[in-house]
């Protein structure tokens, strides 16, 4: 009978445990029972069937390593599996919220959010800023921001960023401007003429925001009724910094820098 690949690698969580420990190196049956906590009456089955697919193979000193084939799967295995993750975690959240924001090869590295974790807001303090991620800005030295939506309270936290003379860049999109020069005008002018922050405008009709600075990311989605539900996902990955950074590239690339008001 033939073998399917998928099964042996995907249907038991077991063997893909087993596969994703051998990619680490060789490894004895003991070794294996250890690091995966199990007993050889559930896992000894498990490898004969791996063994049978070639996917994994005993050498003479019994013990197990990847077979050639089984490196090339559990290389692919890995970026599907955090990705299914980055929306298992979560899967209310990503469902029901629109991320079309988001241009397909970052879609497509979505895995690369890593360990993030959903800040929800404290319902007694619905309309403030989040005391962690506020901390995290605040204490943050090099800060990129890409802005579709206006909170005044965030006018205070730009001038004590400024203050500490920490380097940022903002990206508004057109609505979020033109509130700004029409209410708080003296506030964007002097962001604008602060030389350690710099002001971009975009005029994509998109709903996102995106934090990226050296020691945290942050991303906020609307819900597909293009609402802002106060949830936002954080990150201290590198890889979700990383991601999160070239999110920001993405859109300052089609944004004009504003010299003026």
């Amino acid at each position: 009978m033939k073998i399917s690949l998928i099964d042996l690698a995907f249907l038991s969580e077991k063997r893909k445990d087993v596969l994703l420990l051998l990619e680490e190196g060789p490894k004895t049956g003991d070794e294996i029972k250890t690091a995966l906590n199990v007993n050889s009456t559930s896992i000894m089955p498990q490898i004969k069937k791996l063994k049978e697919g070639r996917l994994i193979v005993q050498d003479e000193k019994n013990s197990y390593r990847l077979s050639d084939m089984g490196e090339i799967v559990v290389e692919k295995m890995e970026p599907l599996l955090d990705t299914v993750r980055v929306f298992e975690e979560n899967y209310d959240y990503w469902i029901n919220h629109d991320f079309t924001a988001i241009p397909e090869h970052l879609l497509n590295r979505i895995d690369e959010l890593g360990n993030y974790f959903m800040l929800e807001a404290d319902l007694n303090r619905l309309f403030e800023v989040p005391e962690d991620f506020k901390n995290n800005l605040l204490e943050s030295r090099n800060i990129k921001i890409f802005l579709s939506y206006f909170n005044p309270l965030y006018i205070e936290i730009y001038s004590e960023l400024i203050k500490k003379e920490a380097d940022m860049c903002l990206i508004l999109t057109e609505p979020v401007y033109d509130r700004m020069k029409k209410d708080y005008r003296e506030d964007l002018k002097m962001l604008i003429e602060s030389k350690s922050a710099e002001v971009y405008i975009c005029d994509k009709n998109v709903t996102l925001k995106d934090v990226v600075t050296e020691r945290f990311c942050s991303l906020v989605l609307f819900d597909k009724k293009g609402k802002f539900d106060h949830q936002r996902l954080m990150s201290f990955d590198e890889s979700a910094l990383k991601w999160c950074g070239e999110l920001f590239s993405y859109y300052k690339d089609m944004s004009r820098k504003l010299e003026k008001i």
